[in-house]
Order: structure tokens, then C-alpha cells, then sequence
């Protein structure tokens, strides 16, 4: 493998870093606030309301039902409004963070279900108003659950990089395409490859694992 392809690949691996971390953590900063709505305001809790609820769970189950590929490219105008182009690996952070949104809320909704509902009994009779149930008990419960989901979408994100290589992003998916597909260099489509695979499980495992330290807490 020459030296300028090694070059390239270690440049795609803090790439795919970057988009992966920054996308992850907008997807949070939107998606979260939306899986508690959605949690809150479904039927019997805390803020039981059929009309928000529906809103907001068709947008998201939109956002969901749309192949990824076909978000990137329907979202290059907005992307080139938001960062000035539509290539690169500033320009392919707003689609992941756009495509992981409904996915981080979904994910968060079905966290907070899992939280056991004589917790928010209890909370209830010793006088707890609902925001301080859900920042004081629903949330700190459902922590370890949270942690594993999270993840899943980040691991999920950085397949999503991987795509964005098609439309002239950036990170290892880009490496694969142009070198490993369009020049037929099979080495280094595989090499992109594990390392994606790798990336994945260290991803996974970190989740596990702190998932498990917060639950012994």
C-alpha cells in the first residue's frame, strides 16, 4: 500500500471521528428533548397529550422511514444554507445529525419506558411535581439504558458516515469509494472496511460497558 493511501486513510479515520462525534452529539442535543416529549406525553404519564404526541411521533417516524442515501441528497440545499457547501466533512455532519435525530428519539422514548412505573408512583406520593419525577427519577433510572442506546446510534452514525462518502463527504467511507471502488484497489477497501468494523465494536463495547458500571452504582 503507498504511503499516500496510508496517508489518506489515517486522515479518514480522524474524519470519520469527527462527523461520527459531532453528529452524534447535535442528534442528542434535538433527539433527546424529543424522546421525553414523546415519553411524557403519551398515554397515562405525565403530560398525557394525544395531539403533541401524534405530531410529533408522525415528523419522527418520517424522518425515520427515509433510506439515508435519499436524505443526503435531499438535503443538500439545506446543507449548503447551513455550512456553505454540500461536500466535505463539515458539509456531512448536518445530514447524519438530521438522519440520527429521529433515531435518538425513538431510542430515548423506549429507555424511559423501561423505567418501572411504582417509581413514578412513589415519586408522586411523597409530592413531586412531574419535571422534578422526570429529572430526578425517570432520567437517573433509565441512565443505563440511555448509555447502551446511545451507543447504538453512535455506531449507527458512523455507518451513516460511511454513506456520505457517495455525495463527496468525507472520512473512511470516502477512502473506500474513491480508492477501493473506482480504482479497483481492493486492499484498501478491505482495510477501510475493518477499521469501520473495529471502530463499531469499540463503540459498542464502551457502551456496555459504562452501562454496566452505572447500573452497579
Amino acid at each position: 500500500m503507498d504511503a499516500y493511501i496510508k496517508e489518506a486513510i489515517i486522515k479518514g479515520i480522524w474524519e470519520t471521528i469527527q462527523m461520527t462525534t459531532f453528529s452524534a452529539l447535535f442528534a442528542y442535543v434535538v433527539g433527546l428533548p424529543l424522546g421525553v416529549i414523546l415519553y411524557v406525553t403519551a398515554k397515562d404519564h405525565l403530560f398525557e397529550n394525544k395531539a403533541v404526541n401524534a405530531v410529533v411521533g408522525f415528523v419522527i417516524n418520517i424522518g425515520r422511514s427515509l433510506p439515508f442515501l435519499i436524505l443526503l441528497v435531499l438535503l443538500i440545499p439545506f446543507t449548503r444554507l447551513v455550512v456553505g457547501s454540500s461536500i466535505g466533512t463539515t458539509a456531512s455532519i448536518v445530514p447524519l445529525t438530521v438522519g440520527a435525530i429521529p433515531i435518538v428519539a425513538r431510542m430515548v422514548e423506549s429507555s424511559l419506558n423501561e423505567v418501572p412505573s411504582g417509581i413514578i408512583e412513589a415519586a408522586r406520593s411523597m409530592g413531586a411535581g412531574p419535571l422534578f419525577i422526570i429529572f430526578h427519577f425517570i432520567l437517573p433510572e433509565a441512565t443505563p439504558s440511555l448509555l447502551l442506546g446511545g451507543a447504538i446510534n453512535v455506531a449507527t452514525v458512523l455507518g451513516y458516515s460511511a454513506m456520505a462518502g457517495v455525495i463527496g463527504g468525507g472520512g473512511l467511507g470516502a477512502i473506500a469509494l474513491q480508492y477501493g471502488y473506482y480504482r479497483y484497489e481492493k486492499q484498501v477497501l478491505w482495510v477501510t472496511v475493518a477499521l469501520l468494523v473495529i471502530m463499531v465494536m469499540l463503540i459498542q463495547e464502551a457502551g456496555v460497558g459504562l452501562s454496566k458500571k452505572v447500573r452497579r452504582a
